[in-house]
Formats: structure tokens, sequence, C-alpha cells
């Protein structure tokens, strides 16, 4: 759509998205309601107008003001509550269980994805609606609208202290793998307890130093 060409024109302004996707991704994305993050995203990182969001949530203007103003004091509080201290780089624990994941998407290993997701997880494509709770739903969703995730390579990065990764997926020659999501995993304990996947691929990509493509030597 043309609404998604919102690209910062010089390194002041990508300088600016880049802290915007921070931002976003700091306490905001898994805490907030899902009409109150798609507005936040589509806003402050992606630069729709007001009129644009509230044309792709079906809404009014002044809805889409009152839910961005709401996202805001929500991220406020908890960076208050928070102190804004420094987030942390995922322990061994995570490391581990960030590692599995990874291995368990690339082979499609639904048995093995099961185990390691808690029982209420849930998986969001923000901004998009689209939302899931529960180890069903999500195999669900991945053996059914999602089954061309199939045969995917994850690249492991970070977001902000939380295990992250590059999606590729087969490209249709097979010969490569091209850029398909940034996948960021919460857990807590030893359970995977959200998945964010992020489509922008284009914009985030260079913000977590992840190629542009895979070819077979690489995987």
């Amino acid at each position: 759509p043309a609404a998604l060409a919102h690209t910062p024109a010089n390194p002041a302004e990508a300088a600016e998205a880049g802290e915007s996707v921070r931002l976003a991704f700091i306490a905001a994305l898994q805490h907030l309601p899902s009409k109150q993050r798609a507005t936040l995203l589509l806003r402050e990182v992606l630069g729709f107008s007001a009129r644009e969001v509230a044309d792709l949530h079906g809404c009014t203007v002044a809805s889409v003001n009152s839910a961005l103003q709401r996202a805001r004091a929500t991220l406020a509080a908890r960076r208050e509550a928070a102190g804004d201290t420094a987030v942390q780089s995922p322990d061994a624990v995570q490391r581990a269980l960030a590692k599995r994941y990874a291995a368990a998407f690339s082979s499609f290993d639904m048995e093995e994805l099961n185990m390691l997701l808690h029982v209420d997880a849930t998986m969001s494509l923000p901004p998009y609606a689209l939302w899931m709770r529960g180890v069903t739903d999500i195999q669900a969703w991945l053996t059914g609208p999602a089954v061309g995730c199939r045969g995917s390579r994850l690249v492991p990065t970070l977001a902000n202290g939380s295990p992250a990764f590059g999606q590729y997926r087969p490209s249709v020659t097979g010969a490569a793998f091209e850029p398909w999501a940034l996948q960021v995993v919460d857990i807590s304990g030893d359970r995977i307890t959200d998945i964010h996947v992020f489509r922008d691929t284009e914009r985030l990509f260079p913000l977590f130093n992840l190629p542009p493509h895979l070819s077979e030597q690489e995987v």
C-alpha cells in the first residue's frame, strides 16, 4: 500500500525511526492491547497519519488519537515503574531455550515447539490485528495459513535484551533464502510466552545487522 512508503529521507530521520523501533520493543508490544499496539506502531514507527490509521481500523480519527494517547501513557507508566533501567541480555536458560526454538522452527517440529511454548503462549503480527493464544491456535496457524514458513532459517539476534531472530524463507527458486520476518521471543522461566512477528524486513533487518538474504552456503 502507498501508506507503507513512509521511509526516512535523511540520516537524522532514519536514526529517529530506529529509536522509535527501539522504544516500541522496550516493554511495549507485549503489554499493549492489540489496537493500541497497532496504532502505536503505525503512527510512531511507520509514520502513518491518524487518518490513514483510522481508515485501516475502520474507526474515527478521534478513536485513533485516543488509542495512541493510552498507549503512550502505558509506556510511560511502565518506564517509570522500571526506573528506566537497562534491559539485561538473556541468561543461559533463555539462550538455550531460544536455540531450541530456532532449531524446532527451522525443522517445523511441532511436537518440539509445543514443548517449548507456555500453554497460554501468544503469537502476534503487529501492526496487523492477527493474534493467537494457546499452543493449539499457534500450531494451527503454522501448519495452515503459515505453512509456507516450513524450511525457514532463523538467524539469532537481540531486541533490547530479548532473543530475536531474522526469519528467512526458502526462495521460489529454492537456491537461497529470502527475508521474511523479524521474530522477537519473550521467555518466562523455562517456557516461551510470546512470539512477535514483524514483517517490515526492509526497515528492521538493517537495524539488527541482519543480512539481506541467505545463500545455501550460509545456512
